[in-house]
């Protein structure tokens, strides 16, 4: 594999357990995000994750600090420069990602990959906003990243095969199991998963149940290891709306019809377990 370095855009939930798995498989990352606060908060919730593996007797305490050494921070995109790939891991907003990848596509060493940590916006679009759109390909992480095994590789019409090999090794690398999917709004996880959760906020919308009795519904009867109403908490609100949003304009079916509850929680702040109300309401 001739990845050793690793750019991470975005040191949020998304961002710093990408940044953790990558620094524990050996790897030299750069996790970059628009302010210190943000970046120290990653860095915390890396060391919380850390301690927990500790804890489980996952990992040996050593390779905490290892981890920990093998992640620097900036504020700034340009110190991505020299890396051999980035992953980005910004907000869902389409306008931002092309904004970042348009950055990125002339900060970049030539022959860097440029992934995107999306979950449904069109990794083609975001490709075609580049000089480089052969080199650019979806890199979709389950949350939490550390305890998930997947990585939902995306191809964009323009991806190179070289590229993808690349990608799918680095995901190996880093213990995961990459499993292609292709270029389609929501992919296969989303197109399946946040139809379900926009189906539940409808039944909690109505009134059939209370939000702890769909969770129980769910678990109890179909197995689920977490209700879809604490598992939209644990994605944030906000996130699941962008991509029934996505779902729904991509496709033009009624069917995917975001819940009104999406924009009320989102308008009120209450994103999930990131701001600490959601559908269930958090400890600080």
């Amino acid at each position: 594999m001739n990845i050793e370095t690793v750019g991470v855009v975005g040191a949020g939930t998304m961002g710093n357990g990408i940044a953790q798995v990558c620094a524990a498989a050996g790897l030299e990352v750069i996790m970059q995000d628009i302010g210190q606060a943000q970046l120290e908060r990653g860095l915390n919730t890396i060391a919380v994750s850390l301690d927990r593996l500790i804890k489980k007797e996952k990992i040996a305490a050593r390779e905490k600090e290892k981890t920990l050494n093998n992640i620097a921070t900036t504020t700034s995109l340009a110190e991505l420069a020299g890396v051999d790939i980035v992953i980005e891991a910004a907000t869902e907003n389409e306008s931002l990602k092309l904004d970042i990848f348009k950055q990125l596509d002339q900060l970049c060493k030539s022959d860097a990959i440029l992934a995107s940590n999306t979950s449904s916006i069109s990794l083609t679009r975001i490709a075609g906003a580049t000089q480089r759109a052969g080199q650019v390909i979806g890199m979709h992480f389950m949350n939490p990243v550390p305890m998930m095994a997947l990585v939902e590789v995306i191809r964009a019409l323009q991806t190179s095969d070289a590229v993808y090999r690349q990608v799918h090794e680095l995901s190996e690398f880093i213990g995961k199991v990459p499993v292609e999917a292709k270029d389609s709004p929501g992919f296969v996880a989303n197109r399946i998963l946040i139809p379900m959760l926009n189906e539940a906020a409808y039944v909690y919308y109505e009134g059939l149940a209370s939000a702890e009795g769909i969770d129980e519904i769910m678990k109890l009867g179909m197995a689920h290891p977490m209700g879809p109403l604490m598992l939209a908490d644990l994605i944030g609100l906000d996130t699941c709306y962008a991509v029934i949003k996505v779902l729904h304009e991509g496709f033009g079916d009624s069917k995917y019809r975001p819940c009104p509850i999406w924009q009320q929680m989102v308008d009120a702040g209450y994103l999930g377990r990131k701001s600490g109300r959601g559908f269930y309401t958090y400890d600080e």
